[in-house]
């Protein structure tokens, strides 16, 4: 029993210490109506700024983002270059102040699809 209830709650350790995406905005997958400004990211833990960052590219590989994101604690935006209607990426890679890497990427959309 005892050693159920360890395992158990250093499986919730070891979970809570890797910064996952919690939301980002505009959503992912979604289709927003018009073009954003920025591309904003909240994650479940800290960040270290100097290794984190995200990439925004257009449906041809173009990036459209502008440089270098800002990064606040567990929140991280990225300015855009002026986009019109089409499929986005983004792609993110960050290291949680307790030193575990995390990457992913998503979609959204802009206009009618």
């Amino acid at each position: 029993m005892v050693a159920s209830l360890l395992l158990v709650a250093l499986a919730t350790t070891m979970a809570q210490a890797h910064a996952f995406l919690d939301h980002a905005r505009p959503l992912v997958g979604s289709t927003v109506a018009s073009a954003p400004h920025e591309v904003t990211l909240s994650f479940t833990q800290k960040l270290e700024p100097a290794f984190s960052g995200v990439t925004i590219t257009d449906a041809s590989g173009a990036r459209v983002d502008q440089g270098k994101p800002q990064i606040s604690g567990s929140t991280m935006s990225v300015a855009l270059k002026s986009i019109g209607s089409g499929t986005y990426h983004a792609h993110w890679h960050v290291l949680s102040v307790d030193t575990h890497k995390t990457e992913g990427s998503f979609t959204f959309h802009v206009g009618g699809r």
